[in-house]
Parts: structure tokens; C-alpha cells; sequence
């Protein structure tokens, strides 16, 4: 039995995973990494509150570290603090968590990730990909899906129409486009576990089509 953490709970894919793991019978803990703790209690759930900005590495212990953490330029109000939530915080709590013993690091990516990329979001993805391989964790796994689709506990009007588009469009992409399908997070909080459960080693990279597969 295995002790799970997760930082990014709050989010569409990270609250899909707290509900989803919290019923995994792999999973005899699942920690939480928080800000400020979350309105929902379960018996194997500790929540921890956390200043990102200096880790308390005491409470990052277990045996995989799932991250969902992310945010938009619009709520974050700057290229700079946007980095520091999708890019910084992962890598520092991914630090302290490898020298902790942690095994696993299963992180929520972005199709199209590159560290070499003209587009700052994903250029800020591909960073914390390379950053998290360069730490030498047991099994580091990213996953890459397209547009995630599913309930957000607020209102996009953009997001809204742009799953409408998502679910006209997806049947028509096939074959090598099959991967830019828009993907529920239901199906991703799910294939990483399924991933994390495989007991596989090294650097691997899944995206949107595989996903759905597994």
C-alpha cells in the first residue's frame, strides 16, 4: 500500500484525481500540498498547507507525487508569476521530493510541450519537463493531453464553446491527428494512475490518444 501526494488539487484534473484516488485501492494515503486546506474529508486524506514559496520538506513524504498544478496568464496577471505556479513550484517541491525517497513523479504536461517552443505556455511546459527528468527520479512520467474538457467550477465562456468545437471536431481527427483530440479530465486523473501502477523506470511521455487507450 502506497501513500500518494498531490499538489494542484484544486484544479479541473487535480480535484478529478483527489476523487478518484481517495476510492484506489493501491492507495492507503493520499496527501494533499495546499495553500489553504480544502472543504472535503475522507479517511486515508491528509491535507498539508504549504508555502510554495519555502517548502516545508518534512511534509513531503510518500511514494508518488502527482502534479496537476497550473494556472492561466489571466489569473496569474504575469509571464513571471505564471512561471512560477506552472514551472518553479513543481521543480522545487519535485527536488525535495526525490531527496525524500519519493519514486514516482507523474505530471500533467501539455500536448505540443517544448523547451525550444516560440509559445510561451508550452515552452513553459517543456522547462518543467526537463527540469523534472534532470532530478533522476525512479520513473518520471508526463502526460500530454490536448484540450481537457469536463465541469470547471468557474464559468469560461471561451472553454465553454471551445468543448462544443472539441466534441464536433475530435471524430474527424484520426491517424497521426488522433492526438489533438480534446480529452475528458475524468480519463486523464485515471490514466495516471494506471501509469503510476505499472511499476515502470525511466522518462516517458503520453499524450491524448494514448491516454484514452489506457
Amino acid at each position: 500500500m502506497k501513500t500518494a501526494l498531490i499538489i494542484g488539487a484544486t484544479g479541473l484534473v487535480g480535484s478529478t484525481l483527489v476523487k478518484q484516488i481517495l476510492e484506489n485501492p493501491l492507495y492507503a494515503k493520499v496527501t494533499l500540498l495546499l495553500r489553504k486546506p480544502l472543504d472535503i474529508s475522507h479517511p486515508k486524506l491528509v491535507q498539508e498547507t504549504i508555502d510554495f514559496d519555502a517548502p516545508d520538506a518534512t511534509k513531503i513524504v510518500g511514494d508518488d507525487l502527482f502534479c496537476a498544478m497550473g494556472t492561466t496568464l489571466k489569473k496569474a496577471g504575469s509571464k513571471e508569476a505564471q512561471y512560477k505556479i506552472d514551472c518553479s513550484y513543481p521543480f522545487e517541491i519535485g527536488k525535495i521530493a526525490q531527496a525524500n525517497g519519493i519514486k514516482q513523479y507523474i505530471l500533467v504536461s501539455s500536448i505540443g510541450a517544448d523547451a525550444t517552443s516560440s509559445n510561451f505556455y508550452l515552452r513553459t511546459k517543456g522547462d518543467l519537463e526537463q527540469k523534472i527528468k534532470s532530478l533522476g527520479f525512479d520513473n518520471f512520467i508526463s502526460v500530454r493531453p490536448s484540450f481537457i474538457m469536463g465541469d470547471r467550477q468557474e464559468v469560461r465562456v471561451g472553454e465553454k464553446i471551445g468543448i462544443v468545437l472539441a466534441k464536433i471536431i475530435s471524430p474527424l481527427l484520426i491517424g497521426k491527428l488522433k492526438k489533438y483530440r480534446g480529452i475528458e479530465a475524468a480519463q486523464i486523473a485515471k490514466a495516471m494512475q494506471v501509469l503510476a501502477s505499472k511499476d515502470l523506470k525511466g522518462v516517458h511521455f503520453f499524450e491524448s490518444d494514448e491516454l484514452e487507450e489506457l
